[in-house]
């Protein structure tokens, strides 16, 4: 029993770092790489990021895909197709008139922040025929669009993971 959990433990640890080192370099995302060795060279700065970055870091940073792991597409992605997923007819409507209760709730998965809301509203009112362009439409389909419409955007493409 032991020996097997320590083998999943070891399993998971080397798969890790091989996962969110995606386009990174040698010490992958995470804290270490982003905030503290920003412009690592030399050897031992990278292993010090490395060693930051698996301290726990990292695994934040793939959850919520920040700290450059935003490539990890962690499980916020999926809370916003979910959310999609369960209100895409009401979102629709409220994305269609630029305002709403399941359109605010859908800012607030994004984390755009009060200043921005505004034109979120007012970036995906405009778009709303790229959005919804049929009813055979799944709620994957919609996150791509809006993903799309807001990378487009200077303001809102900050918001993107």
């Amino acid at each position: 029993m032991i020996k097997r959990l320590m083998n999943s433990l070891l399993i998971s640890l080397v798969a890790m770092p091989a996962f969110a080192q995606g386009q990174h370099g040698p010490a992958g995302c995470g804290l270490g790489t982003e905030v503290i060795f920003r412009k690592a060279e030399l050897w031992h700065e990278h292993v010090l990021a490395a060693t930051i970055n698996q301290s726990a870091s990292q695994t934040f940073a793939m959850i919520s895909g920040t700290l450059g792991c935003e490539d990890a597409n962690g499980p916020f992605k999926h809370r916003i197709i979910s959310f999609i997923d369960h209100n895409i007819d009401q979102l629709a409507v409220d994305i269609s008139i630029g305002k709403g209760e399941m359109l605010d709730a859908l800012s607030e998965l994004y984390g755009i922040t009060v200043n921005d809301k505004s034109e979120f509203n007012t970036v995906v009112k405009n778009n709303f025929d790229q959005i919804f362009t049929s009813t055979e439409l799944t709620s994957g389909d919609v996150y791509s669009e809006l993903q799309e419409i807001m990378t487009q955007s200077d303001v809102l493409k900050k918001y993107l993971s």
